[in-house]
């Protein structure tokens, strides 16, 4: 039988397999985590940030991605503090400006309470999330993908520009990309990108607290939210 671990995320009272990570601990539970390149299938990489929670540590915190944290015994995570909530609200909309034509992402935006974008809109078509990397490594082991550059060349793409044997074609990259899915009104043209908002009814409907999951469209098609 796997061993058990109790830790507390916002007060709550949590049980999780040995092995976990927060992050699943706390969807399991119901807790509300916003999240882009995590996958249960695959491994973490804490690449997009929006995970990131408040690990509190003999009277001091550290913030940092709970799809990488794994629980501990007696831990003290907090999922939605003010501090938290602050960080993740300007990831989420540096991740908007960066890539607006996204519907996963505008939702996920709308989601982690951002209300304006103070960021210049660019048209980027990756946002180096890795889901494509990783599922062609570690689902599909044809290793036909990967990370190339560095710093603002860094990018996703075949071995040397070329497209390799192992590369069947089979589309599971496309499948997990946010950018595959595109704004309910459609892509926005250069210079005339903006911020959706139109979720903003269903985050703020009253029988749900900040930390909930809820179960609605946010993300519909990308796996935003699992539980509830």
């Amino acid at each position: 039988m796997q061993s058990q671990v109790t830790l507390t995320i916002d007060g709550s009272t949590v049980r999780a397999p040995k092995g976990a990570s927060v992050l699943e601990a706390a969807l399991s539970y119901s807790i509300c985590i916003p999240h882009l390149c995590h996958l249960p299938t695959l491994s973490d990489v804490g690449a997009c940030r929006l995970c990131i929670v408040e690990h509190a540590m003999n009277g001091r915190s550290k913030i940092t991605t709970s799809c990488t944290l794994l629980v501990q015994e007696g831990m003290v995570i907090h999922a939605n503090s003010d501090r938290v909530r602050s960080l993740r609200r300007n990831i989420a909309e540096l991740l908007v400006a960066q890539a607006p034509n996204s519907r996963a992402i505008q939702d996920i935006a709308m989601r982690c309470g951002v209300k304006e974008v103070r960021y210049p809109f660019r048209q980027d078509d990756c946002i180096l999330c890795g889901r494509c990397v990783r599922t062609c490594k570690e689902s599909y082991r044809a290793n036909a993908i990967d990370f190339v550059g560095r710093g603002r060349e860094r990018r996703v793409d075949y071995p040397y520009g070329e497209r390799p044997e192992s590369c069947v074609m089979c589309r599971a990259c496309v499948s997990l990309c946010p950018m595959a899915i595109t704004p309910c009104d459609g892509p926005m043209k250069p210079g005339e990108e903006y911020l959706c908002g139109k979720c903003e009814s269903v985050t703020q409907t009253p029988q749900y607290s900040v930390g909930d999951c809820i179960r609605c469209d946010l993300g519909k098609g990308f796996d935003c939210v699992r539980h509830r």
